[in-house]
């Protein structure tokens, strides 16, 4: 059960990261580098083992659901920071 779960993170973010490899095929507009996908995969994958843990690990489910909101919030955040600049920072996509 604990490796089907491990599998199921890696996949699913394999599959999220073939949307944009997939259009770069069809479109001048998406324009990702080797960079990007090692970012983007680190970030679906180390979301995913800390969503992991937290449902291992927390017990109280109201505590467990505002653990799990607030990592993909960050991580919402954290992928528009990186495409189109929302906050303005040096990372930004811009």
């Amino acid at each position: 059960m604990k490796n089907k779960r491990l599998i199921l993170i890696i996949f699913t973010s394999i599959i999220l990261l073939l949307i944009p490899l997939i259009a770069m095929q069809f479109s001048d507009e998406v324009n990702w580098t080797l960079f990007d996908f090692i970012v983007g995969g680190t970030l679906l994958i180390g979301t995913g083992l800390m969503c992991e843990l937290v449902m291992r690990k927390v017990k109280k489910i109201k505590f467990r659901i505002a653990i799990l909101v607030t990592l993909l919030a960050g991580l919402l955040l954290i992928w528009a920071e990186l495409a189109v600049g929302i906050f303005g920072t040096p990372f930004s996509g811009q």
